[in-house]
């Protein structure tokens, strides 16, 4: 039969087991509460003090958040083991957390392409190798930069497409940024006949150039001839327009075609077009 005398002997027991060794541990969990308390605040202080920090290194946002929440995790996790070590839990949560590691490591491998993108994008913040609204050629893709993301970066070209770049291709390739120097060089190639007086010619192209709206006025229009073509000898005008947008550096070549164009006819220079001769022989008629 039950015997209830016994029950609530042994609960009694029990009882009186569970709570010496909570006055045990008592000093030591009011120690561990009050580390996890004040941990908590240094914490959320270092946050802070890391925040401003960043946002004087990067002016991205999201990096800067990225990287004080990272250093938060980091000290809570800190305070959260030392609590653990002093109520002697540390090694359970230890072998948890090892566990955790090898599932963490396999999706890093399912994951690889994705942290690739992320972490070039926390690179590309802090080297900052374009901007948004500035013009760039990447992966012969070019056009003006609308957004620079964590995982990518997105173009619009001057055919009004919408490219989206994983940041890896952009962080490992060549990027040709147009805007940083606030200023984009035109080089125009030109033929003039044989006949034609050079020295002639390179003072009239220059003297039409040097009007043409758009020119950065310091820097200087330069005439190199550099090669005897098929039907003429060729020479390139190098000018520089002061702004980098498309639509202003197409018209400066518009523009410049046009007055050379009209210089040469007024000074009766020629700008000849390939001639090509065609021989034919006729087999004999037997």
């Amino acid at each position: 039969m039950f015997d209830l005398n016994k029950a609530i002997e042994l609960i009694d027991e029990k009882l009186e087991i569970w709570f010496r060794e909570i006055v045990k541990i008592l000093p030591n969990l009011l120690l561990a509460a009050l580390i996890l308390v004040i941990g908590f605040f240094i914490a959320k202080w270092i946050r802070k003090l890391t925040l401003k920090i960043f946002s004087k290194i990067s002016s991205n946002h999201t990096i800067t958040n990225l990287f004080s929440t990272f250093i938060y995790i980091t000290v809570l996790g800190i305070v959260f083991f030392t609590a653990l070590s002093i109520l002697k839990l540390d090694k359970a949560v230890t072998s948890i957390l090892a566990g955790a590691g090898i599932f963490g490591l396999a999706l890093a491998f399912a994951f690889q392409d994705i942290a690739s993108n992320f972490i070039s994008g926390i690179f590309i913040s802090f080297r900052k190798p374009l901007h948004i609204g500035d013009i760039v050629s990447v992966k012969n893709y070019m056009g003006k930069v609308m957004e620079v993301n964590l995982r990518d970066t997105v173009i619009k070209t001057f055919q009004g497409k919408m490219v989206i770049i994983p940041n890896k291709e952009v962080f490992q390739n060549p990027v040709e940024n147009y805007s940083l120097l606030g200023k984009r060089r035109l080089d125009l190639k030109v033929g003039v006949s044989y006949d034609a007086d050079l020295e002639k010619v390179a003072q009239v192209a220059l003297d039409a150039l040097k009007n043409i709206e758009g020119l950065a006025p310091e820097e200087e229009i330069t005439l190199f001839y550099q090669e005897f073509g098929d039907s003429s000898i060729n020479f390139t005008v190098r000018l520089w327009c002061k702004s980098t947008e498309q639509i202003d550096y197409l018209k400066m070549g518009h523009d410049a075609i046009i007055s050379i164009k009209k210089a040469f006819d007024q000074h009766k220079i020629s700008i000849p077009f390939p001639v090509r001769t065609l021989d034919v022989n006729w087999p004999e008629k037997l």
